[in-house]
């Protein structure tokens, strides 16, 4: 049975202390609620790496790093449909505090700031966003104690910058990727994606056919799979681009094109109103036979 609890006392009594011997591990997913599959996926890989431990789902639309005009007051609030998604993918303790628990002063007078990693691509777009992401983050962290914190590789930078806080700053937590999750068609799942029409969910479709060109095109190197993708997304009908970047994971800073090693594609457009990211992992050269789309969607699910 799934546990809610709304307040830091509950939460401290429904998680074990990091203090007393053989106290079992504890694995945190922190979420801004209206769960979907994508979300589940990471629940369920926590529930695997901690099989006889604790994992602590938090549910929390964290007002800092929404921006003036974001979709703070609209952003979705389905709590009682993401407490039954959380317990059929194996949580343990949902976490849903107000406001007023986790910043019961108003807002915080101290933050951490994302630094010169945070004010690119994401960041130059959403002034404060990684700030306000890294603070809740960090007092998410303090909160639920997990000896394991799992994030998705869609938010790329995000989760970039929470390794770079992690390690920075000792928190002595390990910070784990799990890959993004797809429908067939290809399209990242996401919370924004129900403020989709019909129409704009297929114009969307770009995004991952521009970034899966890109990915064909590794073999050529990083220029080849820039100009890919670019072909397929410029100019596309509906489509308001933001972004698109080969970037370096490491400093999140534009990869050259004789980049070797990890690096990210990555894409951010607006499609209606609705501001969708997604983004993929690639390797120079390819360190593995070239894998066709399909057999990639069909392991996303």
């Amino acid at each position: 049975m799934t546990q809610l609890v709304r307040t830091a006392r509950e939460l401290a009594a429904a998680v074990p202390s990091p203090n007393p011997a053989g106290r079992p591990r504890v694995a945190v997913v922190m979420t801004m609620g209206a769960l979907h599959e994508g979300h589940a996926t990471l629940i369920r890989t926590a529930r695997e790496r901690v099989p006889d431990g604790r994992v602590v789902v938090t549910v929390f639309v964290n007002p800092l790093q929404f921006g003036p005009g974001e979709d703070l007051d609209r952003y979705p609030r389905t709590l009682d449909a993401d407490l039954e998604v959380a317990r059929a993918a194996g949580a343990d303790v949902v976490f849903a505090p107000s406001v007023a628990e986790v910043y019961p002063g108003g807002e915080p007078r101290v933050r951490i700031t994302a630094g010169p990693m945070g004010e690119r691509y994401e960041g130059a777009s959403r002034p404060g966003h990684f700030d306000g992401m890294l603070t809740v983050v960090a007092k998410l962290l303090h909160l639920t104690r997990p000896d394991v914190a799992f994030f998705g590789q869609k938010d790329a930078q995000q989760l970039a910058l929470i390794r770079r806080m992690a390690a920075d700053l000792n928190f002595g937590v390990e910070i784990a990727a799990v890959p993004t999750v797809r429908e067939p068609d290809g399209l990242a799942l996401s919370s924004r994606n129900r403020y989709l029409t019909a129409a704009e969910r297929t114009r969307a479709l770009v995004l991952s056919r521009a970034l899966f060109a890109g990915r064909d095109a590794v073999p050529h190197g990083p220029a080849a799979v820039r100009a890919a993708a670019a072909d397929v997304l410029f100019g596309a009908d509906g489509v308001g681009l933001d972004y698109l970047a080969l970037i370096d994971p490491a400093d999140f800073t534009e990869a050259p094109d004789d980049h070797t090693g990890p690096a990210v594609l990555a894409v951010a457009a607006t499609v209606g109103t609705t501001r969708l990211i997604d983004n993929i992992p690639l390797e120079f050269p390819p360190d593995v036979a070239h894998r066709p789309r399909q057999a990639e969607l069909g392991a996303a699910r």
